[in-house]
């Protein structure tokens, strides 16, 4: 049975219905690749799909290409595995839990097993090194590896701060354990300026302040006053930078990283002239602004 032309870039052969060149449609990504290389794992999705002898019952796209209705970004790594069943990901790789599931939908058991969580000496589960965080890799990574499980951890933990968080710990030395790291302000103003540079400006007040950062340093510094609605469910491990702050006062953001023992590192404000006002000579601009602090 004949494919369309542009299906493939070579026609079948009359003992194998597939070309020996094949075109997918992934979630929208389209991936050329080899027949041998999608059928190289025997029980797989994919060698199932292509070893059958209908060919009418793959689904096609508006091109001929057979579709997939699975993350088109995912899939290369799919792809690469069934090339030499071999997984390499990027350093840091942020979706290493949704690539399992994909594994699974595409019935490839090793490379679930690769995927899967690794236990840890201490019977709990530990991330692999391509997706940790350059903290976790610290000399006090196996102290202070997660804050929601560090009164179970430190036998002497001292718990409170900002909404009921953990905060800082005591180890077996006495010495406070309280994680360093980096976090940054940030917010978006306005303000008119007219012709005569005397003339004080007109500023708007702070609609937003962002916060960028780990999730488990941000929750402990702010506790019921950080806004999470746009990146919830967010891990303790993880960064983001798409949390906000209920209140719009930068000083009392500034109380709050000082009180949990932050320091300013470095700020940075850019200003462009968005328009000018039609009936005036009053000019219209708008500014960024981020602040870093750090907390050794």
């Amino acid at each position: 049975m004949a494919l369309a032309d542009n299906a493939g870039c070579a026609k079948p052969s009359e003992d194998l219905p597939f070309p020996e060149i094949i075109e997918l449609n992934v979630g929208g990504q389209v991936y050329i690749t080899r027949h041998p290389t999608l059928v190289s794992v025997p029980g797989s999705l994919l060698w199932e799909m292509f070893t059958q002898k209908n060919v009418r019952s793959l689904a096609r796209d508006s091109k001929g290409r057979f579709f997939v209705d699975r993350d088109g970004f995912l899939f290369r790594y799919i792809l690469d595995y069934m090339r030499d069943q071999q997984l390499v990901l990027p350093d840091h790789f942020p979706e290493r839990n949704r690539l399992q599931r994909e594994a699974e939908y595409f019935m490839l058991p090793e490379l679930v097993k690769m995927l899967a969580p690794k236990l840890s000496k201490q019977n709990s589960l530990g991330e692999d090194p391509c997706q940790s965080d350059p903290e976790e890799l610290s000399p006090n990574a196996d102290a202070t590896r997660n804050l929601t499980s560090a009164s179970a951890m430190l036998p002497s933990a001292v718990t409170g701060g900002p909404g009921g968080s953990v905060t800082t710990g005591v180890g077996a030395s006495g010495t406070d354990v309280r994680r360093a790291g980096f976090i940054t302000i940030g917010y978006r103003g306005s303000y008119t300026l007219g012709r005569d540079s005397q003339t004080d400006a007109k500023f708007r007040r702070v609609a937003r302040i962002m916060v960028c950062g780990k999730t488990s340093l941000a929750k402990e510094v702010f506790g019921d006053t950080l806004n999470e609605s746009r990146d919830p469910d967010r891990p303790p491990e993880r960064y983001t930078s798409r949390y906000y702050l209920k209140f719009t006062f930068l000083e009392q953001a500034f109380d709050k990283l000082a009180d949990a023992g932050f320091h300013m590192v470095a700020c940075n404000s850019t200003g462009t002239c968005a328009f000018a006002h039609d009936q005036t000579d009053d000019r219209i601009w708008t500014s960024y602004t981020e602040y870093v602090f750090y907390r050794e």
